[in-house]
């Protein structure tokens, strides 16, 4: 009696296991982005998917004030935004960059026009794509190596303010991305 009790709690767990999983992949996935653990995770809820280690991000580090050029990742709530799977980086998850917080902040401190933030905040209103040629810059995405060196990718932070994964992760992880999965980087 015992062992068939232990067998049915074993069913029971890798079937939710099983469902989660299936609901990630359906595209109710969200991933967290920890710059300063240098990992991705994949989440469902509160419930660890994936996490992928020794990721690489700009190379001057994060910020909440993002400029154009200054190659540091910019913190914030994003959703990927498209996908190309033609990119130079083998695969590149662009961002819904910049988000409404830092459009704000770039407003009250004159970085962009009036005219900027309303473009932007018009964009993120009606679901779309932000202007990515703004002050704040723009193409901001996750992405893997393409031909990058990969000892490179393991010592040093060394994107222009992406998040950057192997090729190998982010074969992985298009099994929870889609386009409007969430991405929070922190």
């Amino acid at each position: 009696m015992l062992n068939i009790r232990k067998i049915l709690w074993k069913v029971l767990l890798y079937g939710l296991l099983a469902l989660i999983v299936c609901q990630a992949q359906a595209g109710s996935a969200r991933i967290f982005i920890d710059t300063r653990a240098a990992t991705l995770t994949v989440m469902y809820g509160d419930t660890v998917i994936k996490t992928f280690p020794d990721i690489a991000i700009g190379r001057y580090g994060k910020t909440y004030f993002k400029r154009q050029g200054d190659n540091k990742t910019p913190l914030g709530n994003y959703r990927i935004g498209w996908i190309n799977s033609e990119s130079r980086y083998y695969i590149f998850l662009g961002l819904t960059y910049p988000d409404r917080p830092a459009a704000d902040r770039a407003l009250v401190d004159e970085r962009i026009s009036e005219a900027q933030w309303q473009e932007i905040r018009r964009a993120l209103e009606a679901g779309k794509i932000p202007p990515q040629h703004t002050p704040l810059g723009g193409y901001i995405g996750i992405h893997g190596l393409g031909q990058g060196d990969m000892a490179v990718h393991q010592q040093y932070n060394w994107t222009n303010g992406c998040v950057a994964l192997s090729n190998a992760q982010i074969d992985q992880l298009l099994q929870w991305a889609r386009v409007g999965t969430p991405v929070e980087i922190r």
